[in-house]
């Protein structure tokens, strides 16, 4: 816990450094996006999908440059088979939720296509589930018009790991 609560206060204050050196006439752009995944290494033992949405703020920080801050909704779908095992000890359960909160980088390489890195922390919203550490790399294009598709991989790390290779269809505004 003291090392996400470190990895927060990191980013925090990479984020006022960032917001700081920003000019008073640059505008930031918003997206809201849907994000299907498919759970990746132990993660696909108990769950074969995954679906969330998110909304984004991107901030200019230099040319071809944005700081991001995003917050979300990921919920993972419990397998049959996990599920009916769960029943047998009296719980009925479909899957588990998930909030994520990240700020990163997003840089343009060419026309739309963009590299972008993420890092924060995931919290759970079922009793006694934590909170974990998060980081996703990802590639992506933007369409004229605000339309947006990227691909992911993140991961989730407290107590063993979580990972998933994610898509997010967004638009931006």
């Amino acid at each position: 816990m003291k090392k996400v609560l470190l990895a927060l206060a990191i980013i925090a204050g990479t984020a006022f450094t960032t917001l700081a050196q920003t000019k008073s006439g640059d505008s930031g752009k918003f997206s809201i996006g849907v994000d299907p995944a498919l759970p990746l290494g132990s993660t696909k033992d108990i769950s074969s999908f995954a679906i969330g949405a998110d909304i984004k703020y991107e901030l200019p920080i230099a040319p071809s440059t944005l700081f991001t801050v995003s917050a979300g909704y990921t919920r993972f779908l419990y397998k049959s088979a996990f599920k009916d095992g769960l029943k047998a000890l009296g719980i009925d359960k479909s899957g588990e939720g998930f909030v994520p909160v990240k700020v990163g980088i997003k840089y343009y390489i060419e026309n739309g296509f963009f590299v972008e890195g993420q890092v924060g922390a995931t919290f759970s919203t079922e009793s006694g589930g934590g909170t974990a550490f998060a980081y996703s790399p990802g590639v992506g294009y933007t369409f004229d018009g605000g339309f947006e598709a990227g691909l992911r991989y993140e991961g989730w790390s407290h107590n063993g790991s979580v990972s998933q290779l994610g898509l997010r269809l967004a638009y931006r505004f």
